[in-house]
């Protein structure tokens, strides 16, 4: 243990307080005594501790006091009482006023270390989390969104309006614009960023496994179900889920969804018991909902319910002034992670990546100078470090001779179905090249009909 935690022992008791000090000196504590409330009050205004064990009975000012103290001038100290059988209703109305813990008199020793062991442990815990927290508000603020057209200004717009909101939110935009990043802005810009933000991709998962993942699931429910498990709307209590790709649900779950957000509860699979959930739901989809209303495939009622703030992410080939701001953030994100000495992008780079339609948008942008920063061995991105398909076509090479009314979802079957063939059928390398994930990339190769084994 180090030396730089530090412990004071409190007690009127000079046996008890020699005895503890001997002890804790030997876990590696740095002890002082103190052998009244008073002494202990004074000594944490010329020095701070990390743990404060005290006594709660004593002559004069009793430990509740040394507690109060404390907790004003110092809230992060850890504070553990010590009482006698008789006070226990005392120590336990120190707990409620902020105590980590109490121990009982007698005590034993290894009671007492494995108190304060647990005690340090909960608060180094408490602290990464905290500091976790703050990195994540940090990595999500606003202006590390990155755009200045006029379509992204009103993107930004919205999530400041909406964030503190209970709205539930509606996120459209082809797959790889950044629909979760905004999500996620949303929430730790939000009252709610000190709570969980989870997110689900309900495309991938098949429905039974969709249900238990959103609900969770009781002892027996099915099959493997060996042990209760907490759903993802309860693990968001207070916080934010995002439902990925909600298009994707079955009309069955669409009904189990309808009745959160009307409701505010859920059931476990397998369960009775109504549990009550606060979480603010934003969904995401690539796909058209009002069409699929209309071919009775989403149910209308739920449409409106997800809809009821709407923000729409446009394609990277809608907003080409922002492909240079993108890959200059992308190249000092990843220069930094990499420690490469990659510094900027050359002109003749710079004019391949903006006359490329990015298909994949955003998500493939970011893959590509991931790749160039990686593979790079000088301080200037060079036409020579991205990949073969930006060099050597043209942009309309990845359209062909396609006719210029060409369905979107045409368009990128075809263009799916040649990075494929680039890579020799290589899933893993298709989905990077792509900027998509593997189970995402068998999703939509089962979309268009494109047949790749697994």
């Amino acid at each position: 243990m180090s030396l730089q935690v530090r412990v004071l022992v409190v007690d009127d008791d000079e046996v008890t307080c020699n005895l503890l000090e001997e002890v804790l000196s030997k876990e590696g504590y740095a002890v002082d005594r103190a052998l009244n409330g008073q002494e202990a009050i004074d000594k944490g205004e010329n020095k701070s501790y990390d743990v404060v064990l005290t006594d709660i009975k004593m002559v004069g000012v009793d430990g509740m006091a040394v507690l109060r103290a404390y907790r004003q001038k110092s809230p992060e100290t850890i504070i553990i009482m010590m009482t006698a059988f008789g006070s226990i209703e005392t120590a336990i109305r120190a707990i409620k006023e902020g105590a980590y813990d109490y121990v009982s008199k007698p005590f034993k020793l290894e009671e007492i270390k494995l108190t304060i062991h647990r005690a340090l442990e909960q608060n180094r815990l408490l602290q990464e989390n905290l500091f976790y927290r703050q990195e994540l508000i940090t990595k999500y603020k606003l202006e590390n969104i990155v755009g200045r057209g006029a379509q992204m200004l009103q993107v930004y717009k919205t999530i400041a309006r909406v964030a503190d909101s209970r709205s539930t939110i509606l996120i459209t935009g082809e797959s790889g614009t950044g629909k979760e990043l905004v999500a996620r802005a949303i929430h730790f810009n939000s009252q709610r960023a000190p709570r969980h933000f989870v997110a689900v991709d309900c495309g991938s998962l098949a429905e039974t496994l969709l249900e238990s993942e959103l609900f969770g699931h009781v002892r027996g429910a099915f099959t493997g179900a060996i042990a209760n498990k907490r759903g993802l709307f309860e693990e968001a209590d207070g916080g934010t889920c995002l439902l990925d790709e909600v298009g994707d649900i079955s009309l069955t779950m669409q009904a189990k969804l309808l009745r959160v957000l009307q409701e505010h509860e859920i059931k476990r699979v397998g369960g009775t018991e109504t549990i009550k959930v606060d979480v603010r739901i934003v969904a995401a989809t690539n796909k058209n909902l009002e069409q699929l209303v209309a071919e009775k495939k989403f149910r209308e009622d739920l449409f409106y319910r997800l809809h009821v703030v709407s923000i729409h992410l446009p394609s990277l080939r809608e907003r080409p002034d922002d492909i240079p701001l993108l890959a200059d953030h992308f190249l000092r994100k990843y220069a930094a992670d990499n420690e490469k000495p990659a510094s900027q992008i050359s002109q003749e780079t710079l004019d391949l990546l903006s006359g490329y339609r990015w298909p994949g948008n955003v998500r493939e942008l970011e893959n590509v100078i991931e790749r160039a920063v990686t593979l790079s061995h000088h301080s200037v991105i060079l036409p020579e470090d991205l990949p073969r398909r930006l060099r050597t076509q043209p942009p309309e090479a990845i359209t062909g001779s396609l006719p210029s009314q060409i369905p979107l979802s045409e368009l990128e079957k075809r263009y799916i179905q040649k990075v494929l063939e680039e890579t020799g059928g290589n899933k893993k390398k298709a989905a990077d090249i792509l900027g998509i994930d593997r189970r995402t990339l068998y999703r939509m190769a089962a979309r268009y009909g494109l047949s790749i084994k697994r």
